[in-house]
């Protein structure tokens, strides 16, 4: 008689949490998954009639996990997020629909704006110095260890929530040192709000010559330079898999030397790359491969001044578009003053931006750039060695290539 009174008791509970997750999607209900279950629970999101899930988010630090998550989203969805994907519709139009790989340097877990910029992209790389972390596995979590994670994740979002970035030295507290530590569970949060459908996630590494290779000992792992997460998901009302990988490597000149990450990203180029928030690591010696990847493996880059100097996109290969203002860097990075881009902004006429991003991320006072590689022209072709005598009653007419654009 108990236990059908559980079951009475956990029946009702699942009946009125998917009531609320219809409020929440109308369109889709999940696949039930563990794995997708706890990228759900993470994000504040109903997970299937899994029991032990089903008890997880029946405690009192999931519910209000779920009330934080459900505000904070809403804001962040109306006032960032659709603003940015309205935009990169328009002015990103042949990226917006590419299925192209899309880079996202320097950016941490930050999955949202890779999606928001490019999100039809069949794969993304992203990078950062935050570390993995171990498969998060909530419902062996007590109600103690649960409540500090999930709070330990409110505090490592904030940033990104309010002001479109993470703050780096924070993240390194606050991803360590709790039940829920590392990028992972941030990247399933992203993933499951921005209505993904997770199918599966492995440790990998990459060895110097970029071959990515399965990590035996899990993610907690970090013998490798280039420790790894490969994480694939569907998108909502489509059948098609799609892959996220996140690597936790150094990617300054002496880094790459070690970890084969350039060379791993060139087996996916050419692509399309955003950066933001970076910095302005580029404008600097010795981030010069990674710099050089980006120009040479790029068609549309969108970026903040924090990004690649403007100096390095010479008008002969490169179509450069202005949106928002530029007043110069924050405080924290003055050495870092453009005047070539400050003469920009004062030609060009830039357009107008309806949403702040970066450093600078109130709105209006933001910079965002957009760099589309101009096509191959006859101009940009060498021309053809002269051809070898021909030998009697022969005609030898030399085969021209079309040649890439010419990248400084």
């Amino acid at each position: 008689m108990n236990r059908n009174k559980q079951f009475i008791a956990v029946a009702g509970v699942v009946c009125l949490l998917a009531a609320r997750l219809a409020a929440q999607d109308p369109q889709a209900m999940p696949m039930p998954s563990p794995l997708n279950d706890t990228a759900r629970v993470l994000a504040g999101m109903v997970p299937s009639t899994d029991p032990a899930m089903v008890t997880v988010i029946q405690e009192s630090a999931w519910q209000q996990h779920a009330k934080f998550f459900d505000a904070a989203w809403a804001r962040l969805e109306t006032q960032q997020l659709s603003r940015v994907r309205q935009w990169a519709e328009t002015n990103l139009a042949d990226a917006f629909v590419s299925r192209r790989t899309a880079f996202y340097m320097f950016s941490g877990p930050d999955f949202l704006y890779a999606n928001a910029f490019f999100p039809q992209a069949d794969t993304y790389v992203l990078c950062g110095i935050e570390p993995i972390g171990p498969l998060p596995d909530v419902a062996r979590l007590t109600p103690q260890l649960l409540a500090g994670g999930l709070q330990a994740l409110q505090a490592s979002l904030n940033s990104v929530l309010s002001f479109s970035f993470f703050i780096t030295k924070d993240m390194k507290g606050d991803l360590q040192n709790h039940s829920l530590s590392g990028t992972l569970p941030i990247l399933y949060i992203f993933l499951a709000r921005s209505g993904m459908t997770l199918t599966d996630v492995s440790s990998v590494s990459l060895d110097q010559a970029g071959v990515l290779l399965p990590q035996q000992d899990g993610l907690r792992s970090a013998k490798s330079p280039a420790p790894g997460v490969r994480i694939r998901f569907l998108a909502a009302g489509s059948n098609i898999q799609r892959t996220l990988y996140y690597f936790s490597t150094d990617i300054s000149d002496s880094g790459l030397k070690r970890s084969g990450f350039l060379q791993f990203c060139k087996t996916l180029a050419p692509g399309n790359s955003c950066v933001k928030s970076a910095s302005y690591l580029m404008h600097e010696s010795n981030f010069s491969a990674i710099r050089g990847f980006l120009l040479d493996n790029t068609t549309t880059l969108v970026q903040d001044d924090s990004g690649i100097p403007v100096s390095h996109f010479t008008p002969e290969a490169w179509q450069l578009r202005l949106f928002g203002s530029y007043a110069g860097p924050i405080a924290l990075f003055k050495k870092c003053l453009q005047p070539k881009l400050a003469e920009y902004y004062q030609t060009m006429g830039p357009e107008s931006l309806d949403f702040g991003i970066g450093y600078r991320h109130r709105p209006g006072e933001s910079t965002l750039m957009v760099a589309t590689r101009k096509p191959a022209t006859a101009n940009d072709t060498p021309a053809a060695p002269a051809p070898a005598p021909a030998p009697p009653r022969a005609v030898v007419v030399p085969e021209e290539d079309a040649a890439a654009v010419p990248v400084p």
